[in-house]
């Protein structure tokens, strides 16, 4: 059977033929697929996503481009056992692939949501509220987001070769950015087939993803100020690359994930006897043998009170003993192979070194004999465990990091060496803190917040549902300082903001309404014979509006409301407390000048709004008294055009509308957004 060559997706089509480097499976050593020899033109490369793929990005806004992602997610899903079946020559089991391709596509099923939910119709994102910048109301200033109109490289490590690719793509996706992905060689076959199934679904506009298989070659040397460069893999490429002179030259964003040395820390109080030591000894072990190892947020330090090093030890023997290591596909196979032959060789060189200043608990030793044919041949390494008595004295276990199923266990004596131990990290991705007492989380978790880009609590409480020390959330931020790399990755919609281009943008309130597409307070309305709630979703103009009659608030307001609520708060109702009060008097209920307010402004009959979807940014200004007379004004803010159709077929979108309460001394008494969905025509 012929050794297929991978090939790199430049300039619109597929690359490369004549076989280079060979790559082999983990598990066998078989030679599984080739690189390809040839060069790459990356001229054509920069060029291309430019002059196509930015283009076709933004000819679609945050909208489209969100279900897009909806939709390639679920046909990555479909496909998922292709990319199984090539995953496994990587040395992982089915859950170690799980997390890598159905993480990943649940990665950009995620964005999706975000992207659905929380960013506008259109190419640009208001960063308010406008705020005045003149005594008249005719100045004001805001922020704005919008395509950087530059391309994405995206440098990734070997461990996870789809959700690695997939993590950043989403986000730069959502944003408008033309992405460059360049996977590490040793799995790239891997990537380049998720690759291969995202062009095939026919869903991503051309020139949005290219794929580069071996060197960047000139690539970051043809990049200006309006692209940006992401990069993940160890500390020392992450340092030469971000001093590339032309990322200097052109002060280029860039963005490093980098290896650290991530600990976990079981905390004084906790003892042997206690469900959290279980919890804690399950969780090191967990990150010891997952993908064996290989992730960037794998605990490499676990830090445990002097007193219970011993008895950490042994639980933690007694579960790494019962590890089965071999081929993935034998049923019973916990742990699975190291990604490639020079992994293992860097590892085993890496362990050496520890060993110098540290006592070897549990290793290879210790009957390690992976299971399979063919093994003998493979990138397999025996789950490590060492123990250091003296940390403070043994620098080689806070600055060398073994990238594989090794972790080195240390003790400490009170809680400030533990945060000190935790320090000598110089910057993690991630720490766990596994405590019984809410006082020691309230404690430890700043200091430990300090040097960590994520912090896990695990308790019995948490334990339930957590996800785990090693495993990042799209909704969360990803990263971490120092020797972590400085980056942020993921963390909601912050991800999509670092592919976009932040400018504060000052003027006229009627200006800044026109190039936020919004309303912005002070700026002109239209005030008409219809009322807004009678227009569709497309007829609807932003800047609509409609001032209401007035409405005097009386004591039988007061009194009708709070029977129907059961809001009998003294300023309400107890003349003499109210009198005493900063306010003077008794006051109406906040939640009944909202109510007033709808009753104002709503049209009851019939029509194209459908439901109050939802309340923002609700303040209440000044307090409403009996007597006084309020009315409000309502104005078409933003429309949201979310593509959906309802069960009939029919249309719809989200319409946010700015609420304004006044007095009868044109004083602004409460301030808010509603938000309602409106049909369509149909």
């Amino acid at each position: 059977m012929m050794t297929p060559t991978l090939q790199s997706f430049i300039g619109g089509r597929w690359q490369g033929q004549l076989p280079g480097a060979l790559l082999r499976s983990a598990i066998n050593g078989r030679v599984v697929a080739a690189t390809h020899t040839e060069g790459l033109d990356f001229g054509e490369a920069v060029d291309h996503a430019r002059r196509v793929g930015l283009p076709a990005l933004l000819a679609l806004d945050f909208q489209e481009r969100a279900a897009r992602l909806k939709a390639l997610a679920k046909y990555l899903a479909l496909h998922k056992e292709e990319l199984y079946a090539i995953s496994a020559h990587t040395g992982a089991t089915r859950a170690d692939s799980w997390v890598d391709i159905e993480g990943g596509a649940g990665t950009l099923a995620a964005y999706a949501s975000m992207g659905s939910n929380e960013l506008p119709s259109g190419n640009l994102v208001h960063e308010g509220p406008a705020m005045p910048l003149g005594k008249k109301g005719g100045f004001a200033g805001s922020h704005i987001l919008v395509p950087r109109g530059g391309l994405a490289v995206h440098i990734n490590a070997f461990n996870f070769p789809v959700w690695g690719l997939l993590e950043k793509f989403a986000p730069a996706f959502l944003a408008g950015m033309p992405c460059i992905g360049k996977p590490a060689t040793a799995t790239s076959y891997l990537t380049e087939a998720a690759v291969r199934l995202m062009h095939r679904s026919g869903l991503l506009p051309e020139g949005s993803l290219q794929l580069v298989i071996g060197s960047t070659g000139d690539l970051l040397e043809r990049l200006d100020g309006r692209d940006l460069v992401t990069f993940t893999g160890s500390a020392d490429t992450a340092a030469l690359l971000r001093v590339h002179p032309n990322i200097v030259r052109h002060s280029i964003p860039f963005n490093a994930e980098a290896d650290s040395l991530n600990c976990a820390i079981l905390a004084p109080d906790v003892t042997p006897d206690d469900e959290e030591f279980d919890l804690f000894v399950k969780e090191v072990a967990r990150e010891m043998t997952a993908k064996a190892g290989q992730k960037c947020t794998a605990i490499r330090r676990a830090i445990v009170p002097r007193q219970h090093l011993q008895a950490v030890a042994e639980r933690l023997k007694a579960r790494l003993t019962k590890v089965v290591v071999g081929d993935p596909a034998l049923e019973g196979v916990r742990m699975g192979a190291l990604a490639s032959h020079a992994q293992r060789s860097d590892v085993a060189e890496r362990v050496a070194q520890l060993m110098a200043g540290c006592e070897l608990v549990f290793g290879q030793r210790d009957g390690f004999a992976p299971q399979g044919e063919g093994v003998e041949n493979g990138a397999f390494f025996a789950p490590t465990l060492l123990a250091c008595d003296k940390p403070f004295s043994v620098d080689a276990v806070h600055d060398i990091e073994a990238f594989g199923p090794v972790s080195t266990l240390m003790a400490y004596d009170g809680v400030d060496e533990a945060l000190a131990l935790a320090a000598r990290g110089k910057g993690s991705l991630v720490a766990t803190l596994v405590t019984r007492d809410t006082r020691t989380a309230a404690r430890m978790v700043p200091a430990i917040a300090m040097l960590h880009g994520r912090v896990h609590i695990l308790e019995r409480e948490a334990a339930v549902e957590s996800t785990g020390h090693g495993s990042p959330l799209p909704m969360l931020k990803h990263g971490g300082p120092g020797r972590a790399g400085g980056g942020e990755e993921l963390g909601g919609l912050r991800a999509v903001k670092h592919y976009l281009q932040r400018a504060a943008v000052q003027g006229s309130p009627s200006m800044l309404a026109a190039v936020t597409g919004e309303h912005v307070r002070g700026a002109r309305v239209q005030e008409g014979d219809v009322h807004p709630f009678r227009r569709h979703f497309e007829d609807l103009q932003i800047g609509e509006s409609l001032l209401t009659h007035r409405r005097t608030v009386t004591e039988a307001d007061l009194v009708n409301f709070g029977g129907i609520s059961g809001d009998y708060f003294y300023m309400h109702f107890d003349d003499i407390a109210a009198r005493e009060s900063s306010f003077g008097q008794r006051i109406a209920h906040g939640y009944f000048v909202l109510s007033a307010a709808a009753g104002l402004f709503v049209s009851p009959g019939e029509g194209p709004v459908l439901a109050n979807y939802g309340l923002d940014t609700l303040r209440f200004v000044k307090p409403v008294a009996i007597g006084d007379t309020i009315r409000a004004r309502l104005t078409a803010k933003r429309k949201t055009d979310r593509n959906k159709t309802d069960a009939q077929g029919i249309g719809q979108g989200v319409v946010t509308w700015d609420v304004e309460v006044s007095n009868q001394h044109d004083e602004l008494v409460a301030s808010y957004d509603i938000l309602t969905l409106v049909q369509k025509r149909g």
